[in-house]
């Protein structure tokens, strides 16, 4: 074990969460490695960037090339179509509302993480190695060593693992972890369509999940994500692209007009993963190492983007005051102040999705009133808006407006 490690940080995991943790804690000074494989997938799943995490993006540099690729979020409405008797009237949500162009941002995963890429390359002091941690982390008094893919090892007093949802480091250190599966699945595709989404995102609420339409670039383009039965998911995925554009029409009440699939296909998994605590002896845990959300309510790369914020504020802190970041002690103000925020987003998502699979009258009356509630009275609507953008509290410094 180096008593002087080369690195102050290194970071495992080249996705989203792993690159703007990487260039956040390096654009301080810090001596900063990024391991893991620099290559997207394009595989046409696309993420809505909710304001925080835009002002992160903006901040490390990465947001000029990401912003021509990328929708605005300005109007976000939410449609009971379950059938139920205590259907509420849809829902409208405007960002204008709240003092905000947009409520986020929707673009390309493939493209944000390639314009972080960029950023990584050229950021001083951040050092990319091409390689996968070869298994766990083996943590000592003043640094802790990973061992590399291929052999080598590389010291660094902070291990973060940012290496996804099977993290192989999170499962080495034996942390504990809740894992839950639901019985469903989500299909992602890109569709093209006759009529202007405006800027629209639209969610429908069925039984079996909801089915959302995100706004793309170009006024005519949105990414669909629809949550199903796990057989209907599958029967829906081995359809030809016209057969599926039609019932992709049916399923959205026509409000775009003809449709066309315009873009690759993906299944995703409804699952959770809630790591607690979201540390170990020198290893802090960040986006899906650390929790795991179904794709609803754009909270997953979200959460894990502050994350990464919340964990530069942590480590720049300790660094500044002299004090050894790898050190539970430094570690411990991140873990409870992560650990509430996953907590919060896990439940919240949680328990839409449950309250759709019901069919109870009771929770069909709940969640009605819930919604006339935010259509009705101004007030809760404008908090809940902007609790659901950024909490206020605990905000990491580089998402602050």
């Amino acid at each position: 074990m180096s008593d002087d490690p080369v690195f102050d940080v290194a970071v495992v995991g080249a996705g989203a969460a792993g690159l703007a943790a990487a260039l956040a804690l390096a654009r301080d000074g810090l001596r900063v490695a990024l391991v893991g494989r620099h290559a997207p997938v394009a595989d046409g799943r696309t993420v809505a960037l909710l304001d925080g995490s835009v002002r992160l993006l903006t901040a490390l540099g990465a947001w000029e090339a990401v912003a021509p690729a990328a929708a605005p979020l300005a109007e976000l409405h939410l449609i009971d179509d379950t059938g139920s008797l205590f259907r509420p009237p849809p829902a409208r949500f405007v960002a204008a509302e709240i003092g905000l162009d947009a409520f986020g941002w929707n673009v390309e995963s493939a493209r944000l993480v390639e314009a972080l890429r960029a950023c990584a390359r050229a950021c001083p002091g951040l050092s990319l190695i091409e390689r996968d941690g070869a298994g766990g982390h083996v943590p000592g008094e003043t640094a802790a060593d990973l061992p590399l893919e291929g052999g080598g090892t590389l010291a660094a007093r902070l291990i973060v693992a940012a290496d996804g949802a099977r993290s192989p480091l999170r499962e080495a250190a034996g942390l504990p972890v809740r894992r839950w599966n639901y019985p469903q699945a989500a299909l992602t595709t890109i569709l093209s369509h006759a009529c202007l989404h405006r800027d629209v995102s639209t969610e429908f609420h069925t039984r079996r999940g909801p089915f959302t339409l995100v706004p793309l670039p170009g006024g005519r383009r949105s990414s669909l994500v629809w949550v199903t039965g796990e057989g209907e998911a599958a029967r829906l995925a081995a359809l030809d692209d016209a057969t599926l554009a039609r019932a992709v029409e049916r399923q959205a009440q026509a409000m775009l007009g003809r449709m066309a699939i315009d873009g690759p296909r993906g299944m995703v998994p409804m699952r959770g993963l809630l790591a607690s605590p979201p540390v170990g002896p020198r290893l802090a845990l960040i986006g899906e190492a650390a929790h795991v959300f179904p794709p609803i309510g754009a909270q997953g790369l979200n959460l894990g983007l502050r994350d990464a914020a919340a964990l530069r504020d942590t480590v720049v802190e300790a660094v500044r005051a002299g004090r050894d970041p790898g050190s539970a002690a430094a570690l411990s103000g991140f873990a409870r102040g992560r650990g509430l925020d996953a907590r919060l987003r896990t439940g919240a998502v949680d328990a839409l999705n449950r309250s759709l699979l019901s069919g109870l009258l009771p929770v069909d009356a709940l969640r009605g009133a819930g919604l006339l509630a935010l259509s009705t009275i101004a007030p809760l609507r404008r908090a809940v808006m902007r609790e659901g953008i950024l909490p206020r509290l605990g905000t990491p410094s580089l998402m602050r407006a």
